[in-house]
Order: structure tokens, then C-alpha cells, then sequence
């Protein structure tokens, strides 16, 4: 076999990632004159961010004088149910404010009233309405501000380039090795810091927000193969909004804007069911909560015969819809020809967001594995087992700016940097072994297995049976791995690419298993069937790596400032089985 030419690139600091989170690290180094480049399987106006549509946290006070970041901060605590590491809280509510008008001053247009101040909207669970947006395409607004603020300081962008490993030696990170997903050609890339901002690992459920090849877990195992350990994978958040048609586009969201606007959930039998589980809140209610009951539903056969449950819209003033929701209007026409102004949607829980990550400290995002940094949804610390609608946002600029910062300030502090040729050459033969593989066993086949088996066993409600029969397939699979055939094409080398995925994907499977597996208890997102109770001695987070597996890690305590303004979480509605 003739090797694919190799190319060698250097940087003080190299990200990888190029969505909002990814973006926003690369302008805060190249705004201190830090030399970065950042690398992204996907092209950077094609980013998982841009998917974001609802809007963005900070306690600006602009609708309610009384809110405040340390509300703020209470709310994300009080809906994490106490999994939040409250550092990481602080860090984020308090330098909300500051991302946002990061972002004004970067150019982007937000929703404003009348008199100029930042409109602010209702997103489940808040206190007071916090959340700026616009329209219902905030992460897009966000992604095309980002990029243009990156091409204003000219920061060198690899556009579908494929990391498949990071180089490590003697426990420092110096590089990441990869290849181009058109041509195959191969990138050394050395670096003295790497921030991994690549997502999460919701892909390996069948019914997923995630496009195709997008969140297979690969931050999980670039950093886990370095040497980092993954906290709370098995803490994934059940989007309640998922389209169930057409088939190629099943779990594409629709925005939890559309239960703030006045969306009313009803079954298959017309009842508006919210009722029976956060009469209260209703619609409003937390994520966690709302998928729950629209899982409830559909197993106890009030859902539609498809398997969903119906959201209403057609109640509201088309202008309202076609004002506040324009987005989900066009997606609806596009995908089902439906028009939402007359008819329901039929939708059912997407897995939507990996709320666990790779392990990091709270301050700064660094790793196990010195100078490697992690962030966005594939770090770990400020959602617990609940993320509030409109945190994920606003977590990319704070931890983007400050994990910026830190990675500058360690490349600033080497005097040396150690590089270990065999780390690079084991790189390489990963790659040469896949090329040369000529089995049997097709990848895309071998990723719908295990997506089967995610969905079967660690969905919405799991159970100890189910979890242990999910790492039983998931042996089996991984046995079925090593006959794979990976055969690049004239259109490129996707199917190189979907192999890495699956390793990817597998490895974050294992760890979502195993963890579900020792968490017996029903807490937020985590619903275990046969421990329907919450367990305060399992207020800890889970911490897992392939040598010690999972460990128990204790929270720190909530601060009384923060403490003082929480309210008792009502339990009821929360697992019905």
C-alpha cells in the first residue's frame, strides 16, 4: 500500500472543534496574539451549533430587575438535582454577562424591545426570563458571528480534517494526528496545548437531534486514549421533541421554543397529559421531566400508533408562529409538508445532549493530561443530571474565553517540549491497519447495532437487566469489530472516517453502560426503573476509565448565597412505572 503524503503543521495551541465552543477559544488566542489553528471534521458554517435554536442564558435583568447571576446559579444547582459542581456554576452565571456582550461586540443581532434592551424569554424552570435569542435560530446567529469575527483575525481553519488521535508523552500532550476526509492525506499537527471541543455522544441512540457523523463520542475517546477519564456519561438528556418522520431525519429537534411559546402537549387521546405530572409548570416544565412523561405515555399506549405524542401549536396567532418560530415552521414544510399553524407535530424524546464529559477542573478545563483542555458538550461540571434549556449556549463563551486564556498562559510557561516518535508511528499504523482491513462486517451495519442497542437498553427509563444485557451486545459487537473492511472511494474517505466512529462510538457506550449501571437511582435525566427513588448517598459524580471503571467523586458543597435562593425539587410525576 502507497502511504497518503503527509503534512506538518505547528501551533502554540491547536483546537479541535470548530462550533461555537471551538470558535470562541481560537478568538481569544488570537486576540491575545497566540498562535492557534483550529481543525473540524465538518465545515465551520455547518457546525452541531448551529442546530441550537432557542436561545442563550444571562441573568441581564433586562425583562425581571430582581434576577440575578447568583439566581442564576440557583436555578442550574436546583435542576442539575445537586449533580452540578458549583464552581463550574459560579464561574459560568457570573461571567454570563460578559459573553454576551463578547458577542455584541462581535456583531450579532439579539431580539430587543422597544426601547433598545435585550428582549428576554421564559425557557423551562427559570425563575425569571433569562434567555436572549433570535428568532429561533440563536446558535446559527451565533456560529455565523463567530466565524466572521475568525476570518476578522484572519485564524487558519482546517475544514474536514478527521483527528484520529491525540500525541501524548510522558503524560503532556504535544500534537493530534489525522487525515483529510476528501483526499486521505495525513496531518502531524504539533501543538504545546490541545483544547478538545468535538461534542458529545448522543449519535449512538437511534432517535438523536445529532446529524449523521456528528457527537459520536469522539472527544470522549481522544481524551480517555490520552490518558483523561470521562465524569457522568451516563447523564444524557432526553430532548421531549423529537420528529418521528421522516425515517432519514428521525429525532431532528423541534425547538423547546415552542412549548415557551404556548405549545400544548396532548396523547393519542386528545388529553393535555402535563397535567399529570407538573401541573404546575405544565409544558414549561424541565426537560428531563417532559421527556418522562411523554416516554410514560407512549409505553402505557396512550401514544399515537407511530410511537409519539402530539405538540400542539395551531391554538396560536399564525403571526406569533411565523414571528417567534419561523424556523420550526420551514423545517415542518420541509421534512413533512406539514403546516404547524393548522396541524400538531407528532414527536417523541430525541436523545439531545451529552450533560456528562470528559473529567475537568472546574477553573480552567484542563484534563488529567497535561495541556489538554476540554470544553463545551464535551467537557463535564455545569449541568448535572439537568440542563437547562439555554445553559449550553451560553457555557460555550464563558469556558471558551477562560480555557483560551489557560492554554495560552501553559504554552507561555514551557521551556521545553518533549515529542516522542513512537507516540507519532502508532499514530500512523492505527490508520494503516484500518486501511488494510478487507473483512466482512460493515461499519454502517455495526454502528445501527449498536444505536439498536443504546436505544433498547440506556434510553429514557433503564433497569439493571436491560443495562446488563446492553454490555452483553456491546462484547459482542466489539468481536464483530475486528473483521471490519474499511474501503475508501473516489468520493473520499468517509468510511475511514465511520470506523473511527464506531471505536468512538463503542468506547462512550461502554462508559454510558457501566455508569448507568452503578447509578441505581432515578436523578434528573437518569430513570432507572427498579430504583425509582433518588439516593442522596449517590449525590456524587460517577468518574470512568477503562482501567479503574467507575469511581464515586464528591460534590462540593452549594455556597449559602447561592443555597439560600434554591427551592425543594417536587419529586412527584417523576417516574412513572
Amino acid at each position: 500500500m502507497v502511504r497518503t503524503t503527509e503534512r506538518g503543521l505547528a501551533t502554540s495551541v491547536l483546537v479541535i472543534g470548530t462550533g461555537g465552543a471551538g470558535l470562541r477559544a481560537a478568538i481569544e488566542l488570537a486576540e491575545a496574539g497566540v498562535s492557534v489553528l483550529a481543525v473540524g471534521k465538518r465545515r465551520k458554517d455547518d457546525a452541531h451549533t448551529t442546530l441550537a435554536a432557542g436561545g442563550i442564558n444571562a441573568a441581564l435583568a433586562t425583562m425581571d430587575p430582581e434576577d440575578s447571576w447568583q439566581q442564576h446559579a440557583a436555578d442550574t444547582i436546583k435542576e442539575s438535582y445537586f449533580l452540578a459542581h458549583p464552581e463550574t456554576v459560579r464561574i459560568v452565571t457570573q461571567g454570563a454577562a460578559r459573553g454576551i456582550h463578547d458577542l455584541e461586540r462581535y456583531g450579532m443581532t439579539f431580539a430587543r424591545e422597544a426601547d433598545g434592551r435585550i428582549s428576554q424569554r421564559f425557557f423551562g424552570a427559570h425563575t425569571y426570563r433569562r434567555t436572549a435569542f433570535t428568532g429561533d435560530y440563536t446558535g446559527l446567529e451565533i456560529q455565523r458571528t463567530l466565524v466572521a469575527r475568525a476570518a476578522q483575525l484572519q485564524i487558519p481553519i482546517l475544514e474536514e480534517a478527521y483527528i484520529t488521535r491525540l500525541l501524548v508523552h510522558d503524560g503532556a500532550v504535544f500534537g493530534a494526528y489525522g487525515f483529510d476526509l476528501a483526499t486521505g492525506r495525513r496531518y502531524l499537527i504539533h501543538a504545546d496545548a490541545v483544547i478538545l471541543a468535538a461534542g458529545g455522544h448522543t449519535r449512538i441512540w437511534r432517535r438523536t437531534s445529532s446529524r449523521r457523523d456528528e457527537n459520536t463520542g469522539d472527544s470522549f475517546r481522544l481524551a480517555v486514549d490520552a490518558g483523561a477519564r470521562l465524569r457522568d456519561p451516563e447523564l444524557v438528556q432526553f430532548h421531549p421533541s423529537g420528529l418521528l418522520e421522516p425515517e432519514n431525519a428521525a429525532g431532528t429537534l423541534v425547538s423547546e421554543a415552542a412549548r415557551g411559546e404556548g405549545g400544548i402537549l396532548r396523547n393519542a387521546r386528545g388529553e393535555r397529559f402535563m397535567e399529570r405530572y407538573d401541573p404546575q409548570r405544565m409544558e414549561l416544565s424541565t426537560r428531563d421531566r417532559v421527556a418522562l412523561a411523554s416516554y410514560t405515555e407512549i409505553k402505557e399506549g396512550r401514544g399515537t400508533p407511530a410511537g409519539g405524542v402530539w405538540l400542539d401549536l395551531s391554538h396560536l396567532p399564525r403571526q406569533t408562529i411565523m414571528e417567534r418560530l419561523p424556523r420550526v415552521y420551514q423545517t415542518l414544510l420541509e421534512l413533512q409538508m406539514l403546516d404547524i399553524t393548522k396541524s400538531p407535530i407528532e414527536i417523541a424524546p430525541t436523545a439531545h445532549y451529552s450533560m456528562g464529559g470528559v473529567w475537568v477542573r472546574s477553573e480552567d478545563h484542563s484534563t488529567d493530561v497535561r495541556g489538554l483542555y476540554a470544553i463545551g458538550e464535551a467537557a463535564s461540571g455545569l449541568h448535572g443530571a439537568n440542563r437547562l434549556g439555554g445553559n449550553s449556549l451560553i457555557e460555550l463563551l464563558v469556558f471558551g474565553r477562560l480555557t483560551g486564556r489557560a492554554a495560552a498562559a501553559y504554552s507561555a510557561s514551557l521551556t521545553a517540549q518533549r515529542r516522542s516518535a513512537q507516540a507519532v508511528e502508532e499514530a500512523r499504523r492505527e490508520i494503516d491497519g484500518l486501511l488494510s482491513a478487507d473483512g466482512t462486517e460493515n461499519v454502517r451495519a455495526l454502528q445501527r447495532s449498536l444505536r439498536n442497542t443504546m436505544t433498547e437498553h440506556a434510553g429514557v427509563v433503564r433497569d439493571e437487566t436491560g443495562l446488563r444485557t446492553g454490555l452483553d451486545e456491546l462484547d459482542e459487537l466489539e468481536t464483530r469489530m475486528e473483521d471490519v473492511g474499511v474501503h475508501p472511494d473516489i468520493a473520499g474517505f468517509q468510511d475511514l472516517a465511520h470506523a473511527f466512529d464506531l471505536k468512538a462510538a463503542t468506547m462512550a457506550a461502554r462508559a454510558t453502560l457501566e455508569a448507568a449501571l452503578e447509578r441505581r437511582e432515578s436523578r434528573g435525566c437518569h430513570n432507572r426503573g427498579d430504583f425509582p427513588q433518588t439516593d442522596p448517598d449517590l449525590r456524587v459524580n460517577l468518574v470512568w476509565s477503562p482501567a479503574a471503571g467507575v469511581t464515586k467523586e464528591p460534590i462540593p458543597p452549594v455556597p449559602e448565597e447561592i443555597a439560600a435562593l434554591m427551592r425543594d425539587v417536587s419529586t412527584e410525576g417523576k417516574l412513572v412505572e
